[in-house]
């Protein structure tokens, strides 16, 4: 048996393994989204519920009571002002790189899965095509094997296996459009978590090297 052959004898066994994969696929890009969507949801506007009064803590020198208030908080900026604020007695060099190690933490939580969903929107189709080409092979061979008769029940039978190969097709497309639309709003959620996480942190860092400075002085 040549090569040829036995990839023929793969692409036979149709395009039924295909489907039950993007299904499977599919199942597991809606609980993405699903968990994306409630993380996002949990997390949206925290930052700016506590900015105030977080800030005005830190312009007072308060750090301890400001490190409760963003114990208690859910937002990005505030876990990065926390552990910004574990580290003021080691000087203003040991706060701004816990801002910079914690701000690539919290942006690795923000996208936790996502690339699940961008590279699932991007294959879903192959997958679907593959599946559809596999059936095509599968119709010919039987078509092959059963002799074509104009008009009869051969040419039928044909027809109807490549229509269903195109299933795998139209199912790829419905898997792959959603996860695309889910992982461009989420991206958008990133980037604006993270701009207005950047801002709480930039202004607290700001607030504590200058309180740590003056109490050098």
């Amino acid at each position: 048996m040549n090569l040829t052959e036995k990839f023929l004898q793969f692409a036979l066994v149709g395009a039924e393994w295909v489907l039950w994969l993007l299904v499977a696929l599919s199942i597991i890009s809606v609980y993405v989204m699903l968990e994306r969507g409630l993380f996002f949801r949990s997390v949206a506007g925290a930052d700016r519920a506590v900015r105030r009064p977080i800030l005005a803590a830190l312009t007072e020198g308060e750090f301890e009571k400001a490190r409760k208030l963003a114990a208690n908080a859910k937002g990005v900026g505030a876990r990065i002002v926390f552990e910004m604020l574990d580290h003021t007695e080691r000087g203003p060099a040991a706060v701004e790189a816990a801002l910079n190690a914690t701000r690539s933490d919290e942006r690795l939580r923000l996208e936790r899965n996502l690339s699940f969903l961008g590279t699932l929107g991007a294959n879903a189709p192959f997958i679907g095509l593959f599946g559809t080409v596999l059936g095509i092979i599968r119709a010919f061979k039987d078509l092959a094997d059963s002799g074509l008769k104009p008009g009869g029940d051969s040419s039928t039978a044909v027809m109807a296996g490549i229509s269903e190969a195109l299933v795998a097709t139209a199912v790829g497309l419905i898997v792959a459009i959603p996860a695309v639309v889910a992982y461009n709003i989420y991206q958008r959620r990133v980037k604006r978590t993270l701009g207005e996480a950047e801002s709480l942190a930039q202004s607290a860092l700001g607030l504590i090297v200058a309180r740590q400075r003056s109490e050098e002085d």
